[in-house]
């Protein structure tokens, strides 16, 4: 696959919606990303309701090239509904005992593998397992872009980093420009809306004692380009008198 990715998080668990745990996989996430020079294009939180789950994979799966990042339900409790919603959402719909993660799980946890944690050696057709740095139960991927971890971020952060190396070995060079005037966003729309194809911008305003202020942010991977894009705005706060300040520069 080209470098032409699009990255989603799915972070599975009722726990996090009723905030009786903090979600840490968000987070994590777009800042190994952002490492790499990329960011998440949707990231999606929901509970433990298989329907919604499958619901969920099967549309991230409708989109351009895109990479999974899945944590949470791989386990083996009653509601860990994750492997074989994989299985209906991306597969045939049946979980197959995994021989190399079955004999993982009975290594491990020798009698006490029966009758409950064996079941995590359940998983849908041709997935391949990751290794787990913690303990090495198993998690697993589907076609190197789907990728179900557990819960605990000890055990996926740490695949999440080793993902990335292989899918993303060299980091995307991004040129970022950004800006804070003193004043509204909406003398700046006329500039967003000829805005070039390949330069992403935002604009950020906030309220400080009755006054505006407006932070600019462009990027590119064109050097020049996110040069000519930023100097547009620029160009119009000076023409106006605007004060503003660049506040980084990349």
């Amino acid at each position: 696959m080209k470098n032409a990715y699009n990255f989603y998080t799915l972070i599975i668990g009722t726990e996090i919606l009723n905030c009786r745990r903090k979600d840490a996989h968000f987070d994590f996430v777009t800042k190994a990303l952002a490492h790499k020079g990329h960011t998440l294009k949707g990231s999606f939180s929901i509970e433990d309701d298989p329907a919604l789950i499958i619901q969920t994979m099967k549309f991230i799966a409708t989109q351009p090239n895109p990479i999974l990042f899945s944590f949470g339900g791989i386990g083996s409790t009653p509601d860990d509904h994750t492997r074989l919603c994989v299985a209906k959402a991306l597969g045939d719909g049946e979980l197959y005992t995994h021989k190399e993660a079955k004999k993982i799980i009975e290594d491990k946890l020798g009698a006490d593998a029966y009758p409950h944690p064996i079941v995590m050696a359940e998983l849908p057709k041709e997935a391949e397992l990751l290794h787990n740095p913690v303990n090495n139960m198993p998690a697993f991927s589907l076609q190197d872009r789907y990728f179900f971890m557990p819960g605990f971020p000890e055990m996926s952060h740490p695949m999440v980093t080793e993902i990335l190396d292989k899918l993303i070995p060299h980091k995307k060079e991004t040129h970022r420009h950004t800006l804070t005037a003193q004043c509204k966003e909406n003398i700046f729309i006329e500039i967003m809306q000829k805005m070039p194809k390949g330069v992403e911008y935002s604009s950020l305003p906030k309220l400080l004692d009755d006054t505006w202020q407006v932070s600019i942010s462009v990027a590119c991977e064109d050097k020049l380009l996110a040069k000519e894009a930023f100097s547009l705005y620029t160009q119009l706060l000076d023409a106006k008198n605007i004060h503003y300040t660049l506040t980084d520069e990349a």
